[in-house]
């Protein structure tokens, strides 16, 4: 059933949030829609909105802040490549939108200010600060009561951040490295600087020189692939050890993760969101699943056998999934799901994500029963789905919250430079009633030109037109979840 007109969808107050995709669209220039007064699509809803929330900014204030900062940020990197030597580094009033650039000479204050930026005279240059910076991550890195130093550009010096009671260490540090006294300004501070990481499968993680990824946030840790890394060998973002370890035989490990690292029951979709995590229940032969690495982010395809044996280099693996995802080096170890829940540990396999070839994966309940963990659940946004939309040009994922719009494509248009058909296709999650409208930019304003408004959460959309500015926006009507769109251009 197609519901009336009288709900009609508000382009110019609706709020979109932004899809992180892949696709190129037109540059902005200054008489494209993206810079008319209801161009505010530019700029992420979620981040003015959080402005507001933490500076204080209604939403044209905070447009206005932005803009000043990308021109300013212009303005200073011209003027560090014309000073050179010369240049004292840059800073902005955050009050008064006012760009100050600091100089060590007269013929760089009229540069700065022909440059419409405030300039400071000062005794040295940005070279020299960062040079001094660099002397002392010899000396202060060992030096605990020390937390943290930087070149300051206000005020024209190096501030060493020192804890209660280690003044006379630091002094003495700042001596061996040959930076003069009067270069240097101490504060003291109670910081204590540790990392702060959201284990989420997927996701990149460090063992030594090597790369691999998360495979699923568990008990204490995560799992990941045993050919990662030996039991002993050390991790860093997030930083851990592994403590569990099988490979060749079975290709599992299990990493337990330092304190400051937060667990989240999610896997990284690569297109801006999580997919929750919600048990581990198997599937069979046929069933639809799909991966995520560090290397190539987010791939979907099948499983094609279970208790598959392969023969790497190092040995023979038994007991693993076969698909016809692919994957790459540095995607090793990362999550396999099917909906929200979770299969396996890419292990290795052939091919590439350009040709497309065929992966293998370890299990996920054997590396966990192997470790004596479960699982950390609920941890993201409902699964994409990975149906209905296939075929098309461009494809996006992304998740909406009921009564949200997206905007897609990247919150930008496309440049559609002849005439013909624009197509598009929506796949919503089951149970909701999710909309997909086409706009086009008639000069001044986005006009919908076709829709596609049923009761269902899938839509298509076909329009018969001549060049211009178009883009869709996806509208949460009743509902939310993950969805899939699907655009063709003529």
């Amino acid at each position: 059933m197609r519901r009336t007109t009288t709900r009609a969808f508000a382009v110019a107050t609706a709020s979109l949030t932004l899809l992180a995709c892949s696709v190129t669209t037109a540059a902005i220039a200054a008489s494209d829609p993206l810079s008319q007064p209801d161009g505010t699509s530019a700029y992420e809803p979620a981040m003015l909105d959080a402005m507001r929330r933490d500076l204080g900014m209604e939403r044209e204030r905070a447009v206005d802040r932005l803009q000043f900062q990308a021109d300013a940020a212009e303005t200073q990197t011209a003027l560090a490549k014309q000073l050179g030597a010369e240049f004292g580094g840059a800073w902005v009033d955050p009050a008064a939108d006012v760009l100050y650039v600091a100089v060590t000479d007269a013929a760089g204050a009229a540069a700065a200010k022909s440059a419409g930026a405030t300039p400071v005279t000062v005794s040295r240059a940005l070279d020299t600060l960062e040079a001094y910076v660099g002397r002392l991550d010899a000396h202060l890195a060992d030096v605990a009561a020390v937390p943290s130093w930087y070149a300051d550009v206000p005020t024209n010096s190096v501030v060493v951040n020192v804890a209660q009671g280690g003044l006379g260490k630091a002094k003495q540090a700042v001596r061996a490295a040959g930076v003069p006294a009067d270069a240097v300004t101490f504060t003291v501070s109670k910081e204590k600087p540790t990392t702060l990481i959201d284990v989420v499968g997927g996701n990149a993680y460090s063992i030594g020189t090597s790369r691999c990824s998360v495979g699923f946030s568990a008990t204490g840790g995560f799992v990941t692939a045993g050919h990662c890394g030996r039991v002993g060998s050390t991790t860093s973002s997030p930083s851990g050890q592994f403590t569990v370890s099988s490979f060749p035989g079975n290709d599992y490990a299990y990493v337990r993760v330092n304190s400051g690292n937060t667990l989240i029951g999610a896997v990284n979709n690569y297109a801006g969101g999580r997919v929750s995590v919600a048990g581990s229940t198997a599937v069979g032969v046929g069933a639809s699943v799909c991966r995520s690495g560090s290397t190539t982010g987010w791939h979907c395809g099948s499983v094609t056998a279970l208790n598959s044996s392969v023969t790497y280099s190092q040995g023979t693996v038994s007991g693993l999934i076969r698909t016809n995802v692919c994957a790459e080096p540095g995607d090793s170890g990362g999550s396999l799901i099917a909906g929200s829940q979770a299969q396996g540990l890419t292990s290795g396999g052939s091919g590439n994500c350009s040709s497309g070839g065929t992966t293998y994966f370890q299990p996920v309940n054997e590396a966990l029963s192997a470790a004596g963990v479960s699982l950390i659940l609920g941890g993201g946004t409902t699964p994409p789905p990975t149906g209905t939309c296939t075929g098309f040009a461009n494809n996006y994922t992304g998740s909406l919250s009921s009564g949200a719009t997206a905007v897609v494509p990247n919150g930008s248009y496309y440049t559609v430079s002849r005439s013909g058909t624009v197509r598009g296709c929506l796949d919503g999650p089951s149970g909701t009633d999710f909309d997909l409208h086409l706009q086009k930019w008639s000069g001044s304003a986005w006009a919908t030109v076709a829709q596609g408004i049923t009761s269902s959460p899938d839509e298509s959309v076909s329009y018969s037109g001549t060049s211009g500015y178009y883009r869709f926006v996806v509208q949460a009507y009743s509902g939310s979840g993950s969805y899939a769109v699907g655009v063709t251009l003529p």
